[in-house]
């Protein structure tokens, strides 16, 4: 689920049926904007995208966040990311998500998956509404290599040594940090990327044989990490 989708649901859940109907109008009329925006920056995209945000009850947005996660995100979760989480968290590794989406979104899905941590972005609220600003550290893109680089630095973890894993080339700048980059079910243009690094492709809505076996492999090296020692 990408943060339009998040926003598209809080627009369809206005207090008012009218409130909804404009929200959920306006916001599909700006998608060819948004879509622009994102091709230009996905920094100038948040920005501009976070404004539809601009006067939203902060109580509101937290409560509804639970059935956001309930009725949108969960189902989405592919069965073998948890799979591949699981492997990871008994390889002793640190699970943390990086997110350009709200913090109040990610967090359910947080526990959901029993993480160690997550980074996600922060809207600005004044008097308890939301005032379409963003707080820093900003969560997106290029960035998103900064907020890595600083985490593993306030937590003494070796970037080195370290897993990431993404569907989209905006975090390309992300994958280039850490020791062991992997696309996931990724677009076309972080597809051609991993092809031309010898990145694995994993597919987690692919069957335990064809594709799939990308993720057996990427797991058999994980577990390598538990192996003694001499």
């Amino acid at each position: 689920m990408n943060i339009v989708h998040a926003f598209a649901w809080y627009a369809r859940h206005q207090p008012t049926l009218s409130g909804s109907a404009i929200k959920t109008l306006k916001t599909a009329v700006s998608l060819p904007l948004f879509a622009v925006a994102d091709k230009f920056s996905r920094k100038l995209f948040n920005e501009l995208f976070y404004t539809y945000y601009a006067g939203e009850s902060e109580d509101r947005l937290h409560v509804l966040a639970e059935e956001l996660f309930t009725e949108v995100v969960r189902p989405r979760i592919y069965p073998r990311a948890e799979e591949l989480l699981a492997q990871a968290r008994r390889a002793g590794l640190r699970l943390v998500i990086v997110s350009g989406g709200l913090d109040f979104i990610i967090r359910p899905l947080a526990a959901h998956l029993g993480v160690d941590d997550f980074i996600a972005s922060s809207l600005e609220f004044e008097r308890g509404y939301a005032t379409g600003r963003l707080t820093r550290p900003f969560v997106t893109g290029a960035q998103k290599a900064v907020v890595v680089r600083d985490y593993a630095d306030r937590h003494d973890l070796d970037l080195r040594a370290s897993y990431a894993y993404t569907d989209s080339y905006s975090d390309y700048a992300m994958l280039t940090v850490v020791g062991h980059p992997a696309a996931v079910n990724p677009d076309l243009r972080l597809r051609t990327v991993a092809r031309t690094y010898d990145w694995p492709i994993l597919m987690l809505d692919a069957d335990r044989g064809g594709q799939g076996s990308r993720l057996a492999s990427l797991m058999s090296r994980l577990a390598d990490r538990l192996a003694p020692r001499d």
